[in-house]
């Protein structure tokens, strides 16, 4: 069995093996592995399989992870799910072809932002933490062109800065394992942060905090899973968590989240939604990403289920019980898109400078797949809801950063926010850029070469975890 050493970290792999459904799984062991690191490794045991692997997958079903007539995989398991398609530089040309509705067009409106994140709107202020920096910055767009004439640094020092909301005229920051608060000033201007939270769980595979204020004034904080699909010890893993505004009182609002950095209460009903990563290593097309109606007290599957309460087929059974019975009492997702998306950022459109169907609808970074072939993902998607905010459907808004043969892409979106002018502004934490959506019509759609705005790549990498 091989073994990889990751960062003084122990990665086991097991052989494929077919399960109850009929997939091909690779399984990686982990403790408090990063998915960044688990594609790296998966790299190395990809080298160590030797070329024979390789060219027994010279045909294009073998390609796409299929199988012989006898219904054994012909291409090495390491080879195929942990594909991540080439990075490329956003260039003029590429940007314009993207694929948007009719009437709306794109822009960028900053870059060369290294990694760049979680975004918040003050005011006509746009604040991005940036999460390998350290830092926050705040932009401005002076002459209302939709790109940012100004920018500067408002907070530093902040380790693994991902999270950021307003609340009046204080702000608050998350870092893996903290809560800070400050105070803005009447030019935008943050104070030095004061830790209010220090104890959050490790950040483990998925670091990334993000947090808002919900319609009780209570402050909920996201804490992803520490590994792909365990039992937690610590039971503020995988949770949506609720405190006061200052930190105290916190509680669990709801677990069995493997993942739930997006999340945002409905404008009309209060209801609170977020979606959720699912497991990696099920194959191509399971787990599926979640989109859950958050409640208090309610468990939503993971590590032990998925989707319609459906039983993971890789874990073990629970503690004194089974796998179809813990799941008997979980809660199903709503609503079910395709697995490996990878949502990130979630927001509501309440703006009034989008066509009024797209009024309470939601928006939603899909950062794409790192482990699947065909890549899938690279998009912003929409999710339509109803009159009565029940969500009915997610469809593509902005796509085409994925290249047509799935090789290569040029955007892996993240944050996502409405800014003051009613247009959506969604990062690319691997390029540094912040994109800008608006809508002008059926006469001037699309994106004008002038507008489109193509940039450097950024030197920096960019983690896998979500």
């Amino acid at each position: 069995m091989p073994v990889a050493d990751v960062s003084n970290r122990r990665v086991l792999r097991l052989q494929g093996t077919q399960t109850a459904l009929g997939l091909t799984t690779l399984l990686l062991i982990t403790t408090a592995c990063s998915e960044d690191e688990l594609g790296s490794t998966a790299r190395t045991l990809r080298a160590d399989a030797g070329a024979g692997a390789r060219a027994d997958a010279g045909s294009s079903g073998a390609r796409d992870g299929g199988a012989t007539d006898a219904g054994t995989a012909v291409e090495d398991p390491v080879d195929r799910d942990a594909f991540r398609p080439l990075e490329r530089a956003p260039t003029p040309e590429l940007v314009a072809s993207l694929s948007l509705p009719a009437g709306f067009r794109i822009n960028t409106f900053a870059s060369e932002l290294e990694h760049a994140r979680m975004l918040a709107v003050r005011g006509s202020d746009v604040y991005l933490t940036r999460p390998r920096q350290a830092d926050v910055l705040r932009l401005r767009d002076v002459d209302g062109d939709g790109r940012a004439d100004e920018r500067s640094t408002v907070a530093s020092g902040l380790t693994g800065v991902h999270g950021i909301a307003f609340r009046g005229t204080d702000y608050y920051l998350a870092t893996p394992t903290s809560v800070y608060r400050g105070t803005v000033d009447a030019g935008g201007q943050l104070s030095t942060p004061q830790p209010i939270v220090q104890d959050l769980p490790d950040g483990g595979q998925h670091p990334n905090r993000t947090l808002a204020f919900g319609p009780d004034e209570m402050l909920y904080i996201s804490v992803g899973s520490s590994c792909d699909a365990c039992a937690e010890t610590n039971p503020e893993h995988a949770t949506l968590l609720r405190a006061a505004p200052d930190g105290s009182s916190r509680e669990v609002f709801a677990r069995g989240l493997r993942n739930t950095i997006g999340f945002a209460w409905h404008p009309a009903t209060d209801v609170l939604w977020g979606m959720d990563h699912g497991s990696d290593w099920r194959g191509a097309d399971l787990p599926p990403e979640e989109l859950n109606r958050l409640e208090a007290g309610n468990d939503y599957g993971w590590p032990y289920c998925f989707g319609q309460r459906q039983p993971d087929p890789v874990i073990q059974d629970p503690p004194d019980t089974t796998k179809e019975a813990y799941c008997a009492e979980t809660t199903p997702a709503t609503l079910e898109t395709q697995a490996h998306h990878a949502p990130i950022a979630f927001a509501f459109y309440t703006a009034a400078a989008f066509p009024s169907d797209y009024r309470n609808d939601a928006f939603v970074a899909m950062r794409g797949s790192w482990n699947r072939i065909p890549a899938t993902g690279y998009q912003i998607a929409r999710i339509d809801f109803d009159a009565s905010g029940q969500p009915r459907r997610f469809e593509p808004f902005v796509s085409g950063f994925l290249s047509a043969d799935g090789q290569s892409t040029f955007a892996r979106p993240a944050g996502l926010v409405v800014d003051g002018d009613g247009a959506l502004l969604f990062t690319d934490d691997s390029n540094g850029v912040i994109y800008r959506v608006s809508h002008v019509g059926s006469e001037d759609a699309g994106v004008p070469p002038s507008d489109a705005g193509g940039v450097p790549p950024a030197d920096a990498g960019v983690p896998d975890a979500g």
